[in-house]
C-alpha cells in the first residue's frame, strides 16, 4: 500500500504526547466531567489516557461506523448508543473523546444523543472543526492520518521524489 502525497504518521509516543495535551487543556477548563464516552475505535485510546490524567473512572463506548474498508467515508452506523444514564440532561457532565473529527458526520452524529456534552479530539480537520469543543493539532483536509494502531515498521519513501 502506498502512502497518500500528504501522509502524516503518528507514533505511540506521539499519540500518547498528544492526548496528554489534550487533557491538559480539558483540566484548564475547570469543568468537572463525571464520565467519557469514547467514540470508537478511535477513541479507545485517548479516552484511556485521558480518563488516567483526569481521574475519570466511569467510561462509556457509542460505536458508530463511517469508514468501512479504511479509505472511504460511508454511511454512518450506529452499532451501540449510549448508556440512558448519561443521556440525562443532554449529556451535560459527559466528555465524548475521538481521536480525530474528519468531516464532522460521526461527531455531529453522536452530538445529536447528548448535545450538551464537550467534544474534543486529538486532530482535527478543518470541515470536523465546527463539531468539536477541544483539539490539539489540525491537519489539512487532504491529509491521511496513520494511527500507530494501524501501522507496522516499514521503509518510508522520502517526500521529495527521487531524493538520495
Amino acid at each position: 500500500m502506498s502512502l497518500p502525497d500528504k501522509a502524516f504518521p503518528v507514533s505511540w509516543d506521539q499519540f500518547h504526547r498528544d492526548a496528554r495535551a489534550l487533557a491538559w487543556r480539558l483540566a484548564g477548563l475547570n469543568q468537572t466531567f463525571k464520565a467519557i464516552v469514547c467514540i470508537t475505535r478511535g477513541g479507545l485510546v485517548p479516552a484511556a489516557i485521558i480518563s488516567r490524567e483526569l481521574n475519570i473512572r466511569l467510561i462509556e463506548t457509542v460505536c458508530v461506523a463511517s469508514y468501512h474498508d479504511y479509505v472511504n467515508q460511508g454511511d454512518m452506523v450506529l452499532l451501540k448508543g449510549i448508556a440512558p444514564e448519561l443521556m440525562e440532561n443532554g449529556g451535560e457532565t459527559v466528555l465524548v473523546v475521538d481521536d480525530l473529527t474528519d468531516t464532522g458526520k460521526t461527531a455531529a452524529q453522536v452530538r445529536t444523543m447528548l448535545p450538551r456534552a464537550h467534544f474534543a479530539c486529538v486532530y482535527a480537520k478543518p470541515k470536523g472543526v465546527p463539531t468539536v469543543d477541544t483539539f490539539i493539532t489540525e491537519v489539512s483536509q487532504d491529509t491521511w492520518i496513520y494511527f500507530p494502531w494501524d501501522m507496522g515498521f516499514t521503509y518510508q519513501e522520502p517526500i521529495a521524489k527521487g531524493a538520495g
